[in-house]
């Protein structure tokens, strides 16, 4: 991917409009120490930090560009439980005992978004309620067939409800779907604030955060210092005791170096977004009535929710989708994205768009997310695989039990075994794209 393609898809972003007040962390110009050193200024990066801070370590946090720059600040908000695989890729990979807590911390993941904005204040349009929704009978079949799996074997009835095809229309109106659930657990917010507010909490309990800082080598010591690691910035460094790689798909662009191994298992898709000029509360309500964030079950699937509406403003639809594996922005964006919403929700015909932005995830041949060591000190998080808002903030915490001496729970997924993808560095990516064509020609045909 190109940075003037990069670029773009920055430049007129919902999130960056309505984003609170930006941060002004400095860029790194000295040599400096601390217990961890934190390479990526997202979600996994910033909850890191606050779990490390939390625990008495002291943190420097290493971001390339400026806080949420990345898939933290541009993705489609959403706090889904669950992984991006389904759970049997986790049975099948580590058991189903193991599979079973997988499980269960995904949920502790939706429960530690809404712990960190109490605790930090963070305004960021928390809203819960999520429907998953099936296109067609045959498709929802098989959702109710993985619905009543996930209730007798994970409980999650408890959290969920099944929505009846003569039911569907009163929970989303729409002519598209057929049936679905519905998750009151999980639910949405302003990706861009919340990670905002991450990094002033961190920052206002001891977190030390750099921007416009990449890192652009690393190394450990030698002879008595071996256990130390050095971070060598354009006008400064770091020198740690332990590292967090948090920097996802962008590591490898940034600092190809510090893990090349890692950049072979996860590959870039672009994934793209469009908010619409604010609509009355009243259609919003109509539309989706529970105001739960909505994903379908095809495999190149369309998400969307609605923004948060209050006396100032009026909720704005933001709809998702449309998915890149070349890493080149499809042709015609917005009214591509904008017939995709259309057809979804054909009472938005007249609606203008007004916002149009993307970025890219790093996903996995597994979609399984991709935790551990290259080093008995050096961690990294990778391969959330597009649903990772949640479980992010998962991952900083369970790197920073393993950096305070209980690794059982890190260790649990990164027993998930992960393999490069094919074709290596000049055929991988047409591999990629020649796939995905049969998979989104299997969606079309059901």
């Amino acid at each position: 991917m190109s940075a003037a393609t990069e670029l773009k898809l920055t430049q007129n972003s919902y999130y960056a409009a309505s984003a609170n007040e930006l941060p002004t962390y400095s860029k790194l110009e000295s040599n400096i120490e601390a217990d961890v050193c934190v390479v990526g200024g997202g979600f996994a990066g910033l909850s890191a930090a606050i779990e490390l801070i939390d625990r008495g370590y002291s943190v420097v946090v290493l971001e390339a560009k400026h806080i949420g720059w990345g898939a933290s600040g541009r993705n489609g908000g959403q706090i889904i439980a669950g992984l991006a695989c389904e759970q049997e890729v986790i049975e099948k990979a580590i058991g189903f005992d193991a599979a079973k807590k997988v499980w269960d911390m995904s949920i502790e993941a939706l429960d530690l978004v809404r712990e960190r904005v109490k605790r930090f204040d963070i305004k960021c349009d928390l809203t819960d309620g999520f429907l998953g929704v099936s296109v067609n009978a045959k498709k929802g079949a098989y959702l109710r067939q993985w619905y009543e799996g996930m209730t007798k074997h994970y409980q999650y009835d408890n959290d969920a409800q099944w929505i009846e095809p003569k039911d569907i229309r009163h929970w989303i109106d729409s002519p598209r779907y057929f049936n679905g659930y519905f998750d009151k657990r999980s639910g949405h917010l302003h990706p861009l604030n919340y990670c905002l507010g991450l990094a002033k909490g961190a920052s206002r309990i001891g977190a030390r955060i750099y921007q416009r800082s990449p890192v652009i080598a690393m190394q450990h010591g030698k002879s008595i210092d071996s256990e130390t690691v050095y971070l060598q910035t354009e006008t400064g460094s770091v020198k740690a005791k332990y590292v967090v790689l948090a920097g996802n798909m962008y590591l490898p662009e940034v600092a190809p170096k510090l893990a090349p191994t890692l950049a072979k298992r996860i590959m870039p898709v672009g994934t793209y977004i469009i908010a619409t000029e604010p609509i009355s509360p009243s259609l919003a309500a109509k539309l989706i009535p529970s105001n739960a964030a909505v994903c379908d079950t095809n495999f190149v699937l369309d998400y969307f929710r609605f923004s948060a509406s209050s006396t100032l403003a009026e909720p704005r639809m933001i709809y998702g989708g449309r998915v890149s594996y070349s890493a080149l922005t499809p042709p015609n964006l917005t009214a591509n994205m904008q017939a995709r919403m259309v057809e979804t929700f054909p009472q938005l015909k007249n609606t203008k768009v007004e916002y149009t932005w993307g970025g890219f995830v790093d996903i996995t041949m597994n979609r399984a997310p991709d935790f551990g060591r290259i080093a008995p000190n050096i961690f990294y998080l990778q391969g959330f695989s597009g649903h990772g808002v949640a479980l992010t903030g998962l991952a900083g915490k369970l790197v920073a039990e393993a950096i305070a001496g209980q690794a059982e729970r890190l260790d649990l997924l990164a027993q998930i075994k992960h393999h490069d993808f094919p074709g290596g560095k000049l055929l991988r990516t047409p591999a990629l794209v020649l796939g995905m064509l049969w998979y989104q020609l299997r969606d079309k045909l059901g």
